[in-house]
């Protein structure tokens, strides 16, 4: 029974190191490079492009909800892409107390 219980503890720590291995941050719309962008599965140079020209005409994204609207995204990419990214919410400056 001993032995039961060491091989289970081990087999748990093992598959819990293997499990934070495999974690991914999700990426920044907004501050994404081209080559962070191409790193998700399903992105190219060219959608790469337009995710970056859509950023910068419309000075950013304010959800990640927005890649529905990049050209040549739709519902089922916008799908498998919506769990690699993130939007953060840019800090409003505070007023200074005199």
């Amino acid at each position: 029974m001993n032995s039961w219980i060491r091989a289970w503890v081990l087999g748990f720590l093992l598959i819990m190191g293997m499990s934070s291995a495999y974690a991914v941050d999700k990426l920044d719309l907004n501050t994404a490079t081209t080559e962070q962008l191409q790193s998700v599965k399903g992105i190219g140079p060219k959608l790469a492009g337009a995710i970056e020209a859509y950023r910068k005409a419309h000075h950013g994204f304010k959800s990640v909800e927005e890649l529905k609207d990049v050209k040549g995204i739709g519902d089922k990419n916008y799908l498998m892409f919506k769990e690699h990214f993130a939007v953060e919410q840019a800090k409003s400056a505070q007023p200074v107390k005199k």
